[in-house]
């Protein structure tokens, strides 16, 4: 496996995978302008695996506001489950966040996505109850 930062040049196939990922969301914000955004915002944050073929099997959202890290989109292709390659992509992230000098990083998981709960708890994060996600559109 090939582990690299993100590029746009890497959008087409990340969205198929995350179109692919059970329990994913997806929206206006993740279109091919909203992504390439953040990965300059954000540049050297976000990673990738490739397989030894050169198919992306795995990627990892990451980037910083100055204070925390956030962490979007974090996907394995069925295929490649259980090698570990999920927890590179975290462990990778996290490495740039605190080369960065950020000491605490967040994540959204959708509350129906069983698999994506279990992954996280499963590395060691921890579940934030008493917490209220409020959005709102502005364009």
């Amino acid at each position: 496996m090939n582990y690299r930062e993100m590029i746009a040049d890497d959008y087409e196939a990340a969205h198929q995978l995350w179109e692919n990922t059970e329990g994913m969301g997806l929206s206006e914000a993740d279109s091919r302008l909203e992504i390439t955004r953040y990965l300059e915002r954000n540049a050297g944050f976000s990673q990738i695996c490739e397989n030894e073929d050169g198919r992306i099997v795995g990627t990892a959202l990451c980037g910083y506001d100055g204070r925390r890290g956030y962490m979007y989109h974090v996907a394995v292709s069925n295929d490649c489950r259980g090698m570990g390659i999920g927890r590179e992509l975290v462990k990778r992230c996290l490495g740039n966040l605190h080369t960065a000098g950020i000491a605490k990083c967040h994540l959204m998981v959708i509350g129906t996505n069983e698999q994506g709960r279990g992954f996280w708890e499963g590395i060691g994060w921890q579940y934030r109850g008493g917490i209220m996600l409020y959005s709102q559109d502005i364009l």
